[in-house]
């Protein structure tokens, strides 16, 4: 795979899980808009939620049935495109919810992409592709509260529905051009084969490791970005939306400079790296914590956690597409449950923390979670024979790939 469709790929998760967090920087103006109550503002971003929940159960299942997944990234692409585009045109608030259902739900295109990129990519090169393409569900969950905050400022909130609508239809066009058709080693399962499957991974001990790893990774991930606001709209900074969200650009530097973690995972090092990563997250939250009357050591943390959740993310997804190589749609859309229920946790949980016992109490919250995900990864670095054997391959892909580069120098 060129660098233009990794490219292509990073942009479809972008725009895709960006039409699910852009709401979260814009919550007072969308709520004044749409005559909805200040208490019940947490709707406009859980209905969201809520429908990429249900996507990741009835349609991330479909990349195992269908023979083409790029017809059926843009057809996802192209009704997430109708419900921003509702969204932005809506007067009411059930027209509202509607909208941002319907586009969450469909953001699980996020899934498909990632399983298409595994599933054309070479053994030696699957971690190094996937790390690429995952590098945009980062930078579309960051770069939305950047670039919200400013189109809200010189327009308002629903340019920014307008825009991502446009983007996904475009891309929905040049999917299918510009991404080389897949090529599958067996028969695609049928739907029901596909959800039954689907079911079976929550009982296997490597999928629910990584799956409880993911569900602390991201629980820790959703207690800073969820709560950073709070100490940052406080004393002393008193700082705008438009400030607080500028944030988001450490967090762009972390996630970028962990686009080396797929090459990590090709050698076969992708067990260990998250080990490292989980540790280093633990350590970003010491950085993090006196940010109620410091800047520059949480803004180093935060770009120190950032790139230790990418890190821990895209080995993850290696490890489990390289194991169920088959099923890479399902096995992703599941793990994905647990990175989104984890994510809702950390948000509930860092608001209530802060009311009580600070920016301390949260950060202590979120080494917590960090903690927990480590000691996961300790208990569960055994893996199951078969699982074992495809990393071992994977690893010896790796070797192999090193030992030709050194032939070359």
């Amino acid at each position: 795979m060129d660098v233009w469709r990794r490219l292509l790929l990073a942009v479809v998760c972008g725009v895709a899980v960006a039409s699910v967090y852009a709401a979260q920087p814009v919550l007072a103006p969308m709520g004044d808009s749409l005559g909805i109550p200040a208490g019940q503002l947490g709707w406009i971003v859980s209905v969201g939620q809520f429908g990429y929940l249900a996507g990741l159960v009835l349609l991330v299942p479909l990349g195992d049935v269908v023979t083409d997944r790029r017809r059926l990234i843009a057809v996802h692409l192209v009704i997430t495109a109708a419900g921003l585009l509702l969204t932005s045109a809506a007067s009411t608030a059930w027209m509202a919810f509607t909208g941002l259902a319907l586009a969450g739900m469909f953001a699980v295109v996020v899934q498909t992409t990632v399983a298409y990129a595994a599933s054309v990519s070479p053994p030696a090169e699957r971690g190094r592709n996937i790390g690429i393409v995952t590098s945009g569900v980062v930078i579309g969950i960051l770069g939305a509260r950047i670039v919200t905050g400013l189109l809200a400022e010189q327009w308002s909130w629903r340019s920014i529905y307008v825009l991502l609508g446009v983007l996904a239809l475009g891309i929905a066009v040049l999917v299918p051009r510009a991404l080389s058709p897949e090529e599958r080693s067996r028969r695609p399962a049928g739907y029901g084969q596909a959800l039954a499957a689907l079911g079976t991974l929550f009982r296997e001990r490597l999928f629910l490791t990584r799956g409880l790893i993911a569900f602390f990774l991201f629980a820790s991930f959703g207690t800073l970005w969820s709560g950073l606001s709070l100490p940052l709209a406080d004393a002393p900074w008193h700082f705008s939306e438009g400030q607080i969200g500028l944030f988001g650009l450490a967090g762009l530097a972390g996630a970028l400079g962990a686009a080396r973690a797929g090459g990590w995972a090709d050698a076969g090092r992708a067990v260990p790296m998250a080990g490292f990563a989980l540790a280093l997250l633990i350590v970003s939250w010491a950085a993090i914590a006196p940010l109620s009357w410091s800047l520059w050591l949480p803004i180093i943390g935060i770009v120190l956690l950032d790139f230790a959740v990418q890190v821990v993310h895209v080995s993850n997804q290696h490890t489990l597409t390289s194991a169920y190589a088959e099923r890479t749609s399902s096995v992703i859309g599941a793990y994905m449950v647990f990175y989104s229920l984890g994510s809702a946790l950390g948000a509930a949980a860092t608001t209530t923390v802060f009311a009580s016992h600070g920016w301390v109490g949260s950060s202590l919250l979120g080494a917590g979670f960090a903690t927990c995900a480590l000691i996961t990864w300790a208990i569960g670095k055994g893996l199951p024979d078969g699982a074992s054997k495809t990393l071992r391959v994977t690893e010896a892909h790796g070797q192999e790939k090193k030992m030709q580069r050194a032939d070359t120098a």
